[in-house]
């Protein structure tokens, strides 16, 4: 299984302020049902059309204010993987986000998109903290 992991970015904002909003698949209805076809959310669960794959997501695991572990659940996404959320608080509002993707690729989808994967991931981090901290 191939690892991505996102660049770390800054949140000011306490990791207790910031867990409760990234840990719940429902809160985010708002944020992205305009960026996906037919959204569907539960607090631990979530299915989206994207370009054309049907994304079913499940969270298997929460640490209160540390990290959320994020897996497949069916889909037709053409891969095995699980999605990490990882949140450092530095400081009192200085809290650390990064991403990390765990993808089982062959070695041709590997060259094709690890380079796409690992920029994605690093767009998606740049988005969290900018949303957080507009806030």
């Amino acid at each position: 299984m191939q690892e991505y992991i996102s660049k770390q970015q800054q949140i000011f904002r306490s990791a207790a302020q910031i867990f409760p909003l990234i840990s719940n698949f429902s809160l985010l209805s708002s944020a992205v049902a305009d960026k996906v076809e037919e959204w569907q959310a539960t607090e631990d669960s979530c299915s989206f059309k994207f370009k054309g794959f049907t994304v079913a997501l499940r969270i298997e695991e929460k640490v209160e204010n540390k990290h959320i572990k994020i897996v497949g659940d069916g889909g037709t996404v053409p891969m095995d993987f699980s999605f990490w959320i990882q949140l450092r608080e530095v400081a009192e509002g200085d809290t650390r986000i990064r991403l990390v993707l765990h993808a089982e690729l062959n070695m041709m989808m590997r060259m094709m998109l690890g380079k796409k994967l690992q920029g994605g991931l690093d767009q998606a981090v740049e988005a969290f903290a900018s949303a957080f901290n507009r806030f």
